[in-house]
């Protein structure tokens, strides 16, 4: 990484799950909770797909939501969606099922947080540093509430502009509130197609944050600025913590 002014990165699935796609995190959550032995992943994922339609289609997640509140409501639609398509799970995913894979999901993102912050605080002492993600509206509200919203200069969140990534548009923005020419902003994400590819079409320098994908189509992917550990930024900009 040279000539480093500025660095953005993204929340879901780079931050709060350390490159893991967040399907598998909240499958782990279905898992703890005894759920396997009810469905398949295949099936979990079908209602996974679908509750992100749902979000997406219909203002369920609302600005002041934390991420407990927004699982809470992810899972509940998740569950619906169970409920029709596997109806033995109408006892066993029952509301306090629900909630404890909500909490057990919530716990991971803390947790990944935690690890985080300390690299987050390093790196903000010295570059100015973006948020820009695809999310519900709440991003804001997420930050506050893990106690990292402090650390960024501004947040760039597709439902509030009106733009997802894989569209430059979003890491455009970044860059601009960056007041900073693309070739020295770094991009950090946890998706090559979503995260690393656009921004590097901007001109921007990228470090691919690489944990288990969606498929296993991305998982055999690599690129050249790979990373494993959200600690390792520092490692790439030489600087010590």
């Amino acid at each position: 990484m040279e000539n480093i002014k500025g660095i953005i990165f993204d929340y879901g699935g780079t931050l709060d799950s350390r490159g893991v796609h967040w399907s598998e995190v909240i499958w782990q959550g279905y898992c703890h909770s005894g759920l396997d032995g009810f469905i398949t992943k295949a099936q979990f994922r079908e209602a996974y797909v679908h509750a992100e339609r749902e979000l997406a289609r219909v203002r369920h997640i609302l600005p002041g939501d934390n991420f407990l509140d927004l699982m809470r409501k992810k899972v509940a639609i998740e569950a619906e969606a169970l409920h029709q398509s596997v109806p033995a799970t109408a006892t066993v995913l029952d509301a306090a099922t629900a909630e404890r894979i909500a909490q057990y999901c919530y716990q991971a993102a803390r947790q990944c947080i935690d690890e985080a912050r300390p690299v987050l605080e390093t790196l903000a002492e010295r570059l100015p540093m973006m948020l820009v993600s695809n999310f519900y509206g709440n991003v804001g509200s997420v930050l506050h509430d893990m106690g990292i919203r402090h650390l960024f200069k501004g947040v760039i969140e597709s439902a509030v502009v009106g733009v997802r990534k894989p569209n430059p548009t979003l890491f455009r923005l970044g860059v601009d509130a960056l007041e900073l020419p693309a070739e020295q902003v770094l991009v950090v994400g946890d998706s090559l197609r979503k995260d690393i590819e656009p921004a590097e079409r901007l001109g921007c320098q990228v470090l691919w944050l690489k944990g288990k994908g969606w498929t296993d189509d991305e998982d055999a992917q690599t690129h050249p600025h790979t990373i494993t550990s959200i600690g390792q930024v520092l490692a790439a900009l030489c600087i010590k913590q």
